[in-house]
């Protein structure tokens, strides 16, 4: 790491009644000193936190000072660092900066102080990028989210995972050394429900970082249709942890629920909705007047049909009450209960009046078809296939950090199912590359390149 003593103004642009200037390294007492008096060390050695009034000699005249000294490794960067809030004026902190520079600091990189409390271990990754995210926020949602990051949520669900995962490896590598009858070996269950465990708090982890998303970050997909036509069902199949209340009576859903869902190379949030009832009153109405809402700043709408209700003669009029718009795709559900030969009569019929706007048939109730309406999706809306689209900070962000969960899922759940077809050091080598997986979110097995996309964005200052 260079451990040349840094600086740069660290306060907004533009005007304002102060201006911070920050120094940070191992000569930012020594430097600051000779800024702030000659022939006298006004930061004593040795201590501690301390702030005063000062002059600062900019090389052109004497401004009022405020000084903060901390010294590190109790530091944001994990160094000695000096702030001085001087007048605000541009000129004038231009100046004063420039003096530091003159008295042997160098001018800092984007990003180089946060960078810096990463890579001495005051921060992790994810708390660094949290950094990020505050500093670019635009609105109250950002910010909300950015401080989540920032204060540890998702730093402190890897942790803990990555003590369970270090625990249940240990467990597999000590009952290598012992046959099933000695007392060190450890029973395959035990370490099933280990992995078990992880898994659910992985679950909770991908969850968290879901919900941490701002709503304008993902484009919503509407689920519309008759009442009863499965939509609160192909919800809960769509949604992980979906648990919408399911009824074989029609109007059971009325409040509108949002959920992300994966598709192609990208998430959206998949919207459920009151089935649509021109007869509805009272509450009822409510909600048909807000999924009419939802229906109308969708990027995209699913027109969900029961297969099951559905004739072929009848098909012309079920499409007429569908919108006409390229925002739509039809959707057949429930086809696990329909006949063979009727399902083959009304594909034949929809075929020529659906034509693009063919979402799939799929049945919510044993995944048919889900796959490839996910893959329909992605293609309405652009996500599919190729290089991924510019993403703003956040969701570049998050999708980093659910492909290292949804990583390290993957091989827990491969570890737990293969537990009794292979030798515990395969197990234990399986969760070892879980383990990397998580460390590349808090950044532990980060590459230089990723450390220098991410610390480029930030300003100067930070």
């Amino acid at each position: 790491m260079d451990s040349r003593t840094i600086v740069a103004i660290s306060s907004p642009p533009g005007p304002g009644r102060r201006g911070i200037l920050r120094l940070s390294g191992g000569e930012a007492r020594a430097i600051a000193n000779r800024a702030l008096e000659e022939d006298l060390e006004t930061i004593s050695r040795g201590a501690d936190r301390a702030s005063f009034r000062a002059s600062f000699d900019d090389g052109i005249g004497r401004q009022p000072a405020l000084v903060f000294w901390m010294p590190g490794p109790r530091s944001y960067t994990g160094e000695d660092v000096v702030e001085f809030h001087l007048p605000g004026a541009a000129p004038l902190l231009a100046r004063s900066c420039q003096r530091l520079l003159e008295l042997g600091a160098y001018a800092a990189a984007p990003g180089e102080f946060t960078r810096r409390a990463f890579l001495n271990g005051r921060i992790d990754l994810t708390r660094a990028e949290g950094v990020l995210e505050l500093v670019q926020s635009t609105n109250d949602a950002e910010r909300r989210s950015a401080l989540r990051l920032l204060e540890g949520g998702l730093s402190r669900r890897v942790l803990e995972l990555r003590d369970g995962l270090d625990e249940v490896r240990a467990l597999c590598e000590a009952s290598l050394d012992f046959d099933e009858v000695d007392a060190g070996h450890v029973p395959l269950e035990e370490l099933a429900r280990g992995l078990s465990a992880i898994e659910g708090r992985l679950a909770e982890a991908r969850a968290f970082e879901s919900a941490r998303q701002t709503p304008e970050a993902l484009p919503r997909v509407a689920l519309a249709g008759a009442p009863n036509a499965g939509k609160s069902s192909l919800w809960n199949a769509l949604v992980e942890g979906g648990a919408a209340l399911v009824s074989e009576e029609p109007g059971t859903t009325r409040d509108v629920l949002v959920g992300p869902v994966s598709v192609g190379r990208g998430d959206v949030l998949l919207v459920d909705l009151a089935g649509q009832d021109p007869r509805a009153r009272g509450p009822d109405e409510l909600a048909q007047r807000r999924a009419a809402e939802e229906r109308e700043v969708a990027a995209l709408v699913l027109w969900v049909i029961d297969g099951t209700r559905l004739l072929a003669e009848e098909a012309e009029r079920v499409l007429a009450e569908a919108p006409g718009d390229a925002r739509v795709l039809l959707v057949v559900n429930q086809v696990d209960r329909m006949e063979e030969r009727r399902a083959g009569r009304l594909r034949a019929e929809l075929a020529g009046s659906i034509g693009g706007r063919e979402g799939g048939w799929v049945s919510a109730r044993d995944g048919t078809g889900l796959d490839a309406l996910r893959g329909r999706i992605a293609e309405a809306l652009g996500l599919a296939g190729g290089a991924p689209a510019e993403q703003d900070l956040s969701r570049e962000l998050f999708l980093r950090h659910r492909s290292a969960l949804e990583r390290a899922s993957e091989l827990v759940g491969d570890a737990r199912a293969r537990l009794a077809e292979v030798p515990l050091d395969i197990s234990a080598e399986t969760l070892r590359e879980a383990t990397r997986a998580l460390d590349e979110i808090s950044g532990r097995t980060s590459s230089e390149d990723l450390l220098d996309r991410i610390f480029a964005r930030f300003c100067l200052g930070k």
